[in-house]
Parts: structure tokens; C-alpha cells; sequence
């Protein structure tokens, strides 16, 4: 999908037999039994087009006459002398030939091993929205909010009548909440979840620990899983603590599936803030950063892998900015201007310094 526009791109129109394949499976499923996920994915997949109730509901149809037909009893078997009346066999002959997906032995065969590999592919966990390393993209949610994917990451959501949820699987993600105080908007990223009404944040989930920083509006920061807030107290405060506009919480767990530490949290001033939101417009914002910052930087939009070989090197700071998806540039500054040797691999680039 493109970033640059406002929703997505719509998948081209699949043929009436991918879809049928769809509409076996679903039916599969909800003969077994479906979750609260897979029903919410099977609404999905109703609204998508007119084409999929129509033609889940005429297999449903035939499948409960293939159903009604299995129960009929086997007709006693007649002398070998009797020949068959014709006039008996006439109106069965009509009834089955006007059926519009009559399938033939062979075509059920192949229809159940369509529906057994469409049940697979079902079954294989697809999120919401994602993007590949180096690509953006801004994803319309059904409320009227939108989410800004940053590169490599990856979104679930669920929205109900009574609020909205949305899971990052990874990456960075910023929201824009269109204001519902009767549906509160809820984003969780690990151990952390971050509960708005409408405002605009972005949640950045970095390994073992989550940063939220507050645009516009407040949000609350909580445990996922005890609900308690994450967010440092004030002694003389009556209400839970709230992260505001140009505040940024930084919360760490203490191991991977352990409680979470208590946020901290500090004041973000505009500069710094829109070098944080840079990559929104595709660039990449330093003052004064460690060159191993830099690096992490470039490496998380970019294949290609720059990787430091002096510790000394690593701790020199830079500033400037740069494209986010073009490293090149700025290897040729620290090659020109700063004495930095470069050996170039097929999935590498090492910097070394001279002296």
C-alpha cells in the first residue's frame, strides 16, 4: 500500500471462485465454532463487498441440500427384471440440474481441498495493517481515527459498541483519535496501555520497553494486565495521573513477561518533538547524538545494515538530517568531512575510524 495516501489502496477484485473458496471456509468455521476474533474477521469480510454475503448465503444453501439429501434412506433395491421409470427419475434429474453450483464428485474434491487450505490461511495470524522494513503507511480505523505506521510495524484491532481497541505487534505507531467519550480508545504494546478518548500520541515499542509521547489531549498509562497506572503519583492529587501534551513516558519491564516498572516520564519541547515525529515525513532528525544512535536510526528503515567497529567511534555525536530510506549520504559526510573508513558488504556496512 502507498503511504502517501490518505487510506489504503484496495486489494484488486478477486474472481468469483477465490471468493466461493473464502465463503467454503467460512462456513467451515462456523460450523465448528468460531472465536470472538474469528467472528469479528468473518464481519469483516462480510462488509468488504456485496459479492461475499451473496454468495456465502447461496453455499450455505446448497451445502444444507447436499445436508437434506444425505438423509434420505437408499431406495430398496428392485428385481433385475424391472426396468426404471423414466417419469420417476424425470423430476430428480430437474430438481438437481437447475442448481447454479451443481458439483460434480471431482469438483467437490477439489472444493474441500480449496476450503482446507483457505481454513489454513484464515488460521494464519494476519494483522490489521502492517508495513515492511523501510515502508509507511497511514491506515484509516473504522471510527474515523487514523493510525501512521513507521517502518516494520504492525497493528491489530478490535472495535466494538462500547470502545476500541488496538494491539501494536511491533514497531512505532502514531494515532490521531477522533473524540467518542462513550467508546474510550485503547492501545496496548506489550505490558503497557495507553487509554484516550480523542487526542493524538505516538507509541514507539523498543524491545522490552514502550515510550508514549503526547502530542495533543492526555491519556492515561497503564498495566495491561493489573490495571493499575504506570505513571509517577503526585502526593496531593485525587485522580489517577495523566500523561499530557508534550509529555513522553518511557516504561521498561523488569524481564520479558514480568510486571512493569513505573514510567519515566519528562517534559518533550517542540524542537525535540517534531525530531522524534521526523520519520512521519519520511526523515530522520539527530542534535547531537551518539554516532550509535545514528546508526540504530538509519538501521531500522534500511536492509542494508551499518554496523560501528570502534567504541570510540560509536560515542562521537552528530547532527543534521536525513532521508530515512537513504544512508548513503550520510556515509560519504563521515567518509569526506570526519575521517571515517568504510568497507562495503553485500548486507553490511562497516565504519571504522582512522585514527
Amino acid at each position: 500500500m502507498s503511504s502517501a495516501s490518505s487510506s489504503p489502496i484496495p486489494d484488486p477484485t478477486p474472481s468469483p471462485e477465490v471468493i466461493e473458496a473464502a465463503a467454503a471456509a467460512w462456513l467451515s468455521l462456523r460450523d465448528r465454532g468460531m472465536s470472538a476474533s474469528e467472528t469479528a474477521e468473518f464481519m469483516r469480510w462480510l462488509q468488504q463487498d456485496p459479492q461475499h454475503p451473496a454468495i456465502f448465503t447461496e453455499l450455505d444453501s446448497v451445502w444444507k441440500d447436499f445436508d437434506r439429501l444425505g438423509t434420505v434412506p437408499a431406495p430398496a433395491p428392485e428385481p433385475a427384471a424391472a426396468a426404471p421409470d423414466a417419469d420417476l427419475l424425470a423430476p430428480r434429474v430437474r430438481t438437481r440440474s437447475h442448481r447454479p453450483l451443481a458439483w460434480s464428485a471431482v469438483g467437490l474434491a477439489a472444493a474441500a481441498a480449496i476450503v482446507l487450505l483457505t481454513v489454513v490461511q484464515i488460521r494464519t495470524p494476519r494483522h490489521t495493517a502492517e508495513t515492511a522494513v523501510g515502508a509507511f503507511q497511514k491506515f484509516d480505523l473504522p471510527d474515523g481515527s487514523v493510525a501512521q505506521l513507521n517502518t516494520d510495524s504492525a497493528i491489530d484491532t478490535a472495535f466494538t459498541a462500547t470502545e476500541r481497541r488496538v494491539r501494536i505487534v511491533r514497531g512505532e505507531v502514531f494515532f490521531t483519535v477522533t473524540k467518542d467519550p462513550a467508546r474510550p480508545f485503547i492501545v496496548t504494546s506489550g505490558p503497557v496501555a495507553v487509554r484516550a478518548v480523542g487526542t493524538a500520541f505516538n507509541v514507539h515499542q523498543r524491545g522490552n520497553a514502550v515510550e508514549v509521547l503526547v502530542t495533543e489531549g492526555r491519556v492515561r498509562v497503564n498495566d495491561t494486565r493489573l490495571g493499575r497506572s504506570l505513571l509517577p503519583a503526585s502526593p496531593t492529587a485525587a485522580e489517577a495521573p495523566l500523561l499530557v501534551a508534550g509529555e513522553r513516558a518511557f516504561v521498561a519491564e523488569r524481564a520479558p513477561g514480568s510486571a512493569p516498572e513505573l514510567a519515566t516520564v519528562a517534559k518533550v519541547d517542540p524542537s525535540a518533538i517534531q525530531r522524534a515525529l521526523a520519520w512521519q515525513e519520511r526523515r530522520l532528525e539527530f542534535d547531537a547524538a551518539p554516532l550509535a544512535e545514528v546508526v540504530a536510526e538509519f538501521n531500522r528503515y534500511n536492509r542494508r545494515q551499518l554496523v560501528i567497529a570502534n567504541a570510540a567511534l560509536a560515542a562521537k555525536r552528530f547532527s543534521g538530517t536525513f532521508r530515512a530510506d537513504s544512508y548513503e549520504p550520510f556515509v560519504r559526510l563521515l567518509e569526506d568531512d570526519f575521517g571515517v573508513t568504510v568497507s562495503r558488504g553485500p548486507s553490511e556496512i562497516t565504519l571504522r575510524a582512522t585514527r
